[in-house]
């Protein structure tokens, strides 16, 4: 084997020295060569850079480079908010204002009373009242002037809801009851006698049925509250023009304003059963107003919703006893009543004289008593009469 080293590009490997090979640079590198003098400086670049924060600050001080965007405003949400409260406020102070203008009257009798009795029933009452009606509004209507002290009502309805359907049933004004010391006459004669007390124990001692709340109202109530709701359906059988009442209109359904309606609801003397029909009037009129009342356009409305609680509180009397809630409840019931779940109809009757069946009557108003509406069956019927 030779001794000679092979000189050239091998002699590092017999430890011979070699100068130090620069190391190759990455293209990544941003560093200076070593030994190399730092790149001159143009103008401008002791400025720092963009978004860099100048000595002794703090990046989050620094305000964004270039043009500022305006804030978005959420002007639009805001004046929703305020509008759907304003909603809210009017429709919780329109029913409190309207509460307070209702007048509340004793309707309760110290004695003699049943005992509390499953489900609630309403004694509901239609005077002759003219209360709230003007001189000229008492003349357009044809109601005449006031008759004076307690007047009388051509209204008399039970209206029981509970744990069955719904039921409405009128009490024909001319049916003969004992009154407590006055004998027997007819119904609405309590009221003239004694007013709301005398009227509600002559109901309970008559039919055994007892009364939860009193309602009542006046002529003036029943015209304004139908033309606040634009007027309601009434669907007369025959052609009907009546003096007494003022009544003029056609056969068939149509839309009825709070005069006509008014007039319907009293007509009595173009009926050969004369009161028998007229309680059926009565409960189309009030079914009409409970359907179109609780439309959601009553609500939407805020002129018909106001209108409809102005109208209606101007001429209603309810017992002192009676809440908010319990009025609430009374309105629900009796659009339930005259739905197509619920019940309506009149007395058990035995004739057109409107006397009171002696068997059927008191087993309508035992179903009544116990809350078992849903077995009342045909006891009951438009006019009272058995089903032939």
């Amino acid at each position: 084997m030779s001794d000679e080293r092979p000189e050239g590009e091998y002699g590092w490997l017999y430890g011979e020295d070699q100068p130090t090979r620069p190391v190759p640079r990455g293209p990544s590198s941003d560093l200076p060569p070593p030994n190399l003098p730092p790149p001159s400086r143009g103008a401008g670049d002791d400025l720092p850079p963009p978004n860099l924060p100048p000595p002794g600050r703090r990046a989050d001080d620094v305000p964004p480079s270039g043009p500022k965007k305006p804030k978005k405003k959420h002007n639009g949400r805001r004046i929703f908010g305020l509008i759907v409260l304003a909603w809210v406020v009017f429709l919780v102070a329109v029913p409190w204002w309207a509460w307070g203008q209702i007048e509340k009257v004793d309707a309760s009798p110290a004695t003699g009373r049943p005992a509390d009795q499953p489900g609630t029933t309403y004694l509901l009452v239609g005077s002759d009242s003219r209360r709230g009606l003007t001189k000229e509004e008492q003349k357009e209507l044809t109601t005449g002037g006031d008759t004076g002290g307690r007047g009388r009502t051509d209204t008399i309805m039970l209206l029981h809801t509970g744990s069955g359907p719904s039921i409405l049933m009128s009490l024909p004004r001319d049916s003969l009851v004992d009154i407590p010391g006055y004998g027997r006459t007819k119904i609405n004669a309590a009221y003239a006698f004694g007013g709301p007390k005398l009227l509600v124990r002559t109901i309970e001692g008559n039919t055994g049925i007892k009364v939860d709340d009193y309602i009542e109202v006046g002529f003036g109530g029943l015209v304004k509250v139908v033309d606040s709701l634009g007027g309601v359906e009434i669907c007369p059988k025959e052609r009907i023009k009546d003096k007494d009442s003022g009544l003029n209109v056609r056969k068939g359904c149509q839309n009825a304003d709070g005069k006509t309606a008014l007039a319907y609801s009293r007509n009595r003397h173009s009926y050969a059963t004369q009161d028998i029909q007229r309680v059926q009037s009565q409960r189309e009129v009030l079914g009409s107003i409970a359907a179109k009342a609780k439309s959601p356009w009553t609500v939407i409305n805020p002129v018909r919703y106001l209108s409809v609680a102005k109208g209606a509180s101007g001429s209603l009397r309810i017992g002192d006893d009676v809440s908010p809630i319990a009025l609430f409840r009374f309105a629900l019931a009796l659009s339930a009543s005259m739905g197509g779940g619920g019940l309506n109809c009149t007395v058990p009757l035995r004739d057109f004289a409107v006397t009171w069946d002696p068997e059927r009557a008191p087993k309508m108003f035992d179903y009544i008593k116990k809350d078992r509406t849903d077995q009342i069956g045909s006891l009951c019927t438009k006019d009272g009469l058995p089903k032939r």
